[in-house]
């Protein structure tokens, strides 16, 4: 069986959809503007819409002329083509510590977004003003899934995690000081969590962290139907 498509340079995966739930997402850093373009047109032939992640401006500008339909957004590096096929129930709210966090939070939030979350922003939350956070508590208990995004000690997502009984996401950023060891200390500090419920996704992975929460959401509203199905 061949489910994928092979342009030479890559093989694009137009089964993933079907097998996963979601079309295959672009990775644009390491691929010239022509490469993107070129597996663009066969994601939006297969699938009729598509994601590009970590893309830089320039590579951007190129790609919006062939695709002036797509939306670009330079802090998070994202470029959409389409929309959701469908809307889950439920709310992902995306939490970051500081503002110097914003591009990897705008990563998870857009991300969630497309993959058919309803989404909600929390930011410049982090613990050395503790008070930003609690006048928050009962939206941030109310989320389906929360998405922690944090750098420095990484200390948010624990302290989110004492206070839902919702999956918590941690994200460690690399922003920091010396011995923040460029995410590596927010890192071990989120897997060493005390508090229960928090899982965690690499280095400044805003896009993991966005797709498990769609995930999450996806099984509960396919739960759902099962239900509805079940009681007729």
């Amino acid at each position: 069986m061949k489910n994928f498509t092979d342009l030479g340079f890559c093989k694009v995966d137009i089964d993933r959809e079907r097998r996963t739930g979601y079309p295959e997402v672009i990775y644009g850093e390491g691929k010239t503007a022509d490469q993107i373009k070129a597996i663009m047109g066969k994601l939006i032939e297969s699938h009729g819409k598509v994601m590009v992640t970590r893309l830089k401006k320039e590579k951007a500008a190129a790609v919006l002329k062939e695709y002036p339909h797509a939306n670009y957004d330079s802090v998070s590096r994202i470029l959409v083509y389409g929309s959701p096929s469908r809307k889950f129930p439920g709310e992902v709210i995306v939490l970051c510590a500081g503002t110097s966090d914003l591009p990897v939070a705008e990563e998870a939030a857009i991300t969630a977004e497309w993959m058919g979350c309803r989404v909600k922003k929390l930011y410049d939350v982090g613990v050395a003003g503790i008070d930003r956070l609690l006048s928050y508590r009962e939206e941030i208990a109310n989320a389906s899934v929360l998405i922690v995004v944090a750098g420095m000690e990484g200390a948010l997502p624990s302290v989110v995690g004492g206070m839902v009984s919702r999956p918590v996401i941690a994200v460690p950023t690399s922003v920091g000081y010396g011995a923040h060891l460029q995410g590596l200390t927010p890192l071990l500090a989120m897997l060493t969590s005390c508090a229960s419920g928090v899982s965690v996704v690499n280095i400044d992975n805003g896009f993991g962290a966005a797709y498990q929460a769609a995930l999450i959401l996806k099984l509960v509203s396919e739960e759902a139907v099962v239900h509805e199905h079940t009681l007729s």
